[in-house]
């Protein structure tokens, strides 16, 4: 889907009108018009009003053009009840609430995160416990938070 199909699916499960939605992200209706008529396409700041506002990502603002996957576990975040949130609530897109909530990290070293995926974690291939923190280590190391 596109931005601007997206943008008006949004104000419309909203019940809003043009008027409407651009008084509560302070723009102009003709703004809202443009945006749904795919002339223009809100900039990176009004997209983070736009998330903030009607509490989606900016990622599925723009269509989802990417897959994101949490920088501490590696998890997909195919929605955004996944997605992690700062203090002030909007989305941080790099994590899960699971690995980063209200501004902090859950797992504060990598052999933490380790543990808690040994325990809950399937083993469908019966690995040794060392095979499996070995796995575990190189795939978490290729994420940003456990980049040395």
């Amino acid at each position: 889907m596109e931005v601007q199909e997206i943008l008006k699916k949004l104000r419309e499960k909203n019940n809003l009108t043009q008027e409407e939605m651009a008084n509560r992200v302070n723009v102009t209706r003709q703004a809202v018009s443009r945006w749904e008529n795919g002339e223009t396409q809100p900039n990176p700041e009004m997209l983070k009003v736009l998330s903030r506002e009607f509490d989606v990502s900016i990622n599925t603002l723009l269509g989802s053009p990417r897959q994101l996957y949490c920088q501490c576990c590696g998890m997909p975040l195919s929605e955004d009840s996944m997605i992690s949130r700062e203090r002030d609530n909007s989305f941080n897109e790099d994590y899960c609430k699971w690995c980063y909530a209200d501004g902090e990290f859950l797992y504060t070293t990598k052999e933490s995160l380790i543990d808690f995926m040994m325990q809950h974690i399937p083993n469908p291939q019966n690995q040794s416990e060392s095979e499996r923190r070995q796995f575990f280590e190189s795939q978490l190391s290729n994420l940003k938070h456990w980049k040395v």
